[in-house]
């Protein structure tokens, strides 16, 4: 199990999408997520056909937040040039976390 952390304090549990499958399924066919997703490599997400509306951090290769978005089902988000990975979590989790543009991440475990 991986951990997403922030300054030593754990975020919540995360899974690792870093093969062209797991890539591809991200998070679709499920109807939410304990915890968070790091899909890499990625610049952009999409929500078609997603169940549920998500937020995403898109992050440098130092896991530094770039921007942060919420997405609602069945769009596209527009590419970040600078971005090397995305985290995606359920709506709202990023506000509970308190994640913000500039804060370094860093995965344990």
């Amino acid at each position: 199990m991986s951990w997403l952390v922030r300054d030593g304090e754990v975020l919540s549990s995360l899974e690792v999408a870093d093969t062209m499958s797991t890539r591809m399924a991200g998070l679709l066919g499920r109807d939410g997520i304990d915890g968070a997703l790091l899909i890499k490599p990625a610049r952009s997400v999409h929500t078609l056909g997603m169940r549920f509306p998500i937020d995403v951090a898109f992050c440098d290769r130092q896991l530094q937040v770039l921007a942060t978005v919420c997405m609602v089902r069945n769009r596209m988000s527009l590419p970040r040039l600078r971005a090397r990975c995305v985290i995606e979590a359920e709506a709202g989790a990023f506000e509970r976390w308190g994640l913000q543009v500039g804060d370094r991440l860093e995965i344990t475990g």
